[in-house]
């Protein structure tokens, strides 16, 4: 992805915090911009117009959950909170609140990365074009995925699952997690309905075998990549 043309406001009143996210995303190739609290950061945002905010919850002046309900009221912006706070009713009240995604501190800075992709696909798809792993290419434009540039027939939830796989090449992802981003976190179904759509997906890409995704017994699934396929 060229990253030049995207900005991210970090919010967070740990000054190392918003330092090493601030030097990680500049090297990555995103503008970047600081504030130490919510009420600082409402300041910044119209002038700076990012397309991803990244916020702590726990901030004094304005908290992030105040921060996250002004935030639709000025810009399109996406957010994702980025916090100690790691209970279910925490993570819903962020959700509820207007938060896109929540990531739990201490964390991996390559997982803050594939989020923060998601997200721009998700939100700005008129932005991006096509990127190929593997054997699977992503227009976001046209919502297609293909595979050895034939273009699979899917359903909306069967694309937004796969192409959740896509962004997050690799990783095992755990059933809760694939039903917070493809179902949300208001789906009140039985979680064998991952199951079932894993089935589906296979069947569309020929992985009979299942070569492109594999099964992680307790933990999930992850979309096997060769590495120097990244």
């Amino acid at each position: 992805m060229t990253n030049t043309k995207f900005k991210i406001l970090v919010v967070d009143d740990d000054p190392s915090i918003r330092q090493m996210l601030s030097l990680g995303l500049n090297q990555e190739g995103y503008q970047v911009q600081t504030a130490e609290n919510g009420e600082t950061a409402l300041k910044i945002i119209p002038d700076f117009e990012p397309q991803i905010i990244i916020l702590d919850i726990m901030m004094p002046v304005m908290d992030g959950y105040e921060l996250c309900r002004a935030i639709p009221e000025i810009s399109n912006a996406s957010t994702i909170m980025l916090t100690a706070k790691d209970t279910t009713v925490e993570i819903v009240k962020g959700l509820k609140m207007g938060a896109n995604d929540y990531l739990v501190k201490p964390f991996h800075f390559d997982e803050l990365l594939a989020r923060i992709e998601v997200q721009l696909r998700n939100r700005f798809p008129d932005l991006l074009g096509q990127k190929t792993i593997g054997r699977l290419t992503v227009d976001e434009l046209k919502k297609t995925i293909s595979l050895d540039e034939t273009v699979l027939h899917l359903s909306p939830t069967e694309y937004k699952l796969l192409s959740y796989f896509f962004w997050n090449p690799n990783q095992t992802l755990s059933k809760t997690k694939i039903l917070l981003h493809v179902w949300g976190y208001d789906f009140e179904g039985e979680d064998n309905i991952v199951e079932v759509y894993i089935r589906y997906l296979r069947e569309k890409l020929g992985d009979y075998t299942h070569d492109i995704i594999k099964t992680v017994r307790g933990l999930g699934y992850r979309l096997e990549v060769e590495k120097h396929d990244l």
